[in-house]
């Protein structure tokens, strides 16, 4: 009798051990909460000069985009990729972060002799005050071609080559030539009557999605990036180049320029938008 309880003693206690060896583990999430959700899904909105650029030109471009009914979140994206995120010299000399030419009368950046620091020599220096800080032996000056590109700085230095930090000194004029370049793109550029057929097909396409599904349609991120294959990525278009377009694509992806553009329409701020 003694051995028959030692035995059923010793099958319990064998059988609770197996039992926990077989409990599963506590599950551990993949992701750990951050502050800002969205730096997962929107790869570049943890850059401090994405944020910069955007916090200063996203809400008023959005406007004028719907104004003109041009979707937004494209136009911000071009913006992005032409002008480095605002760092290259002739967006910064200009104002011209579009890259736009020059058409008719309209002032060009003439040829420049620029320097630029050895140690970086694919930063181009234009700001005379920075210049003169730097040791002559560390600067390699060189010709920079005309850039066919407007001049959006006010009279007597638009088309010159004098007070080129203009907009250096002046940020509330920089925003205002930033979006008077805008304002070019999607009114003169993106027109029925452009002599670019690229440009006359995207009109096209965009005042029929419009009158179809109305003004909302532009906050669309397939309409989004038809525009951008429309206007680019082939021959006589804004860049032939076959890259440009994915380029732009992935810029409007990794930003959420749609997301954010439409939230700005919504009347949401900048700083709520960019979070959500």
């Amino acid at each position: 009798m003694r051995t028959f309880i030692y035995s059923i003693a010793f099958f319990c206690i064998f059988i609770s051990m197996s039992c926990k060896k077989q409990r599963p583990q506590k599950e551990v999430p993949i992701f750990q909460k951050t502050e800002n959700p969205n730096q997962q899904n929107y790869r570049l909105r943890k850059y401090a000069h994405v944020k910069k650029l955007y916090s200063r030109l996203a809400e008023p471009i959005t406007k004028l985009c719907i104004e003109h009914r041009v979707p937004p979140g494209a136009v911000l994206s071009i913006l992005s990729l032409e002008s480095g995120w605002g760092s290259g010299y002739v967006g910064q000399i200009t104002g011209n972060f579009l890259s736009l030419n020059a058409v008719g009368n309209d002032p060009e950046l003439p040829a420049l002799y620029l320097p630029s620091q050895n140690e970086k020599p694919t930063r181009v220096l234009f700001d005379s005050n920075e210049i003169s800080k730097i040791a002559t032996e560390k600067l390699t000056w060189k010709l920079r071609p005309a850039s066919l590109k407007k001049d959006y700085r006010p009279a007597p230095y638009t088309g010159t080559s004098t007070n080129l930090a203009y907009f250096r000194k002046h940020p509330k004029q920089l925003t205002q030539a930033n979006l008077k370049n805008a304002e070019d793109f999607v009114k003169r550029f993106i027109s029925s009557k452009s002599k670019i057929a690229a440009y006359r097909e995207a009109r096209a396409f965009l005042d029929a999605a419009i009158a179809k599904k109305g003004i909302v349609i532009l906050f669309d991120q397939d309409l989004n990036k038809k525009f951008i294959n429309t206007i680019g990525g082939r021959p006589n278009s804004y860049n032939f180049r076959e890259t440009w377009p994915k380029k732009v694509i992935s810029i409007l992806e990794g930003v959420g320029a749609v997301s954010l553009s439409e939230k700005l329409y919504n009347n949401t701020s900048f700083e709520v938008a960019w979070s959500l």
